[in-house]
């Protein structure tokens, strides 16, 4: 169905603001290229007007921290259906690029708008705070349609490679207000967003899902600590949705191996229950090191969030077992589907002879 916007000003009585046009999707896509966030907080921007191998132009391409590439594509002049077509086959041809392609993007983005950082490696580390794993750059990859409006036939086309293909697309619409000389933005997505993110995750994956969750948990100096983990019994994520949102996946019951990026693997665990927000989770009687946003100083969608654990083995983080060969990712919760996950739980078992 058609997505409606509107937005009231506050007062006596609530007063609509006037809907316009936006000048251009030009004026647009340089608001986007400006600030990613006002698509996805959890993307960095790595190309624009990105030259394909078939003579047409990518709109814009962003990547998450997960290495998952996001292709933008603007409506413009094209038909709804026009477009929905031209981002997908867009997308069979990101499909086969090597890594070190978008090492070339970014720098060329980088190069033509004079960013501070020209690395793609150092601008990955910048945004997302660790280092990009070469295995997952491209592993997947996302498709968005930004558009004003879409026609009821190309929102079915949408939803039915959601629903029956698994096919990561979504649309999402962007509606102009104004309220004197200012001008709004109003955003909406079709799907939810992270919905389409499982989508290309499970995309790229093609063997079966061995029941067993990974967890990236991100110990440091001034944030968590793996010592308030082990003897609190949680996990916890934060620092933005991208981030906390698949800790949701969680249930009672899963079972979890969990690693801190740059140490190792540090345990297993038994999920006790639901993820819950910081401000729930601690108390007084919590004897805790580590720092983690509460939604009452950094609101809910920047808090952390705790998903209570009984461990079922667990080492320091100085004895994290790490060697070549075994799975990484930076979700803070996964459901790896790559044969380098049932090798990684199988070195871990022997490592710390368990037998699960």
């Amino acid at each position: 169905m058609a997505v409606q916007h509107g937005i009231w000003k506050i007062g006596e009585k609530p007063q609509p603001l006037v809907a316009i046009r936006l000048d251009s999707e030009a004026l647009l896509e340089e608001q986007i290229v400006r600030d990613i966030s006002i698509l996805n907080s959890g993307w960095m921007l790595i190309g624009r007007q990105v030259y394909t191998d078939f003579g047409k132009y990518i709109d814009l391409l962003a990547i998450d921290a997960a290495g998952s590439i996001i292709i933008i594509e603007l409506k413009k002049h094209k038909t709804p259906r026009d477009v929905v077509a031209q981002t997908i086959d867009y997308a069979a041809w990101i499909e086969h690029l090597p890594s070190e392609k978008f090492v070339q993007i970014y720098s060329e983005f980088a190069e033509k708008h004079a960013l501070s950082v020209k690395s793609f490696d150092e601008a990955f580390k910048v945004r997302f705070g660790a280092s990009p794993a070469e295995e997952e750059i491209n592993s997947s990859h996302q498709m968005v349609i930004v558009a004003a409006e879409l026609d009821a036939s190309t929102e079915r086309i949408i939803n039915y490679l959601n629903d029956k293909a698994s096919v990561a697309v979504n649309a999402v619409f962007f509606s102009v207000f104004r309220d004197g000389e200012n001008q709004y933005l109003s955003r909406s997505w079709m799907i939810d967003p992270v919905e389409t993110e499982e989508h290309a995750v499970n995309t790229r994956q093609k063997g079966e899902w061995n029941g067993e969750f990974y967890a990236s948990f991100g110990a440091g100096p001034g944030g968590r600590s793996w010592d308030d983990a082990v003897n609190h019994g949680f996990i916890s994520a934060g620092g933005g949705r991208w981030y906390s949102k698949t800790l949701f996946m969680l249930k009672p019951g899963d079972r979890v191996w969990v690693n801190i990026p740059g140490s190792g693997y540090v345990g297993v665990a038994k999920v006790t229950g639901h993820a819950i927000i910081a401000d729930e989770f601690i108390t007084a009687a919590l004897d805790l090191k580590g720092e983690y946003p509460r939604a009452s100083d950094f609101g809910e969608d920047e808090a952390e969030y705790f998903v209570p654990v009984t461990w079922l083995h667990k080492v320091a983080q100085h004895q994290a077992a790490n060697e070549v060969g075994l799975f990484g990712n930076q979700n803070s919760v996964a459901r790896p589907r790559t044969p380098k996950w049932d090798h990684t739980i199988k070195r871990l078992k022997a490592a710390w002879s368990i037998s699960l």
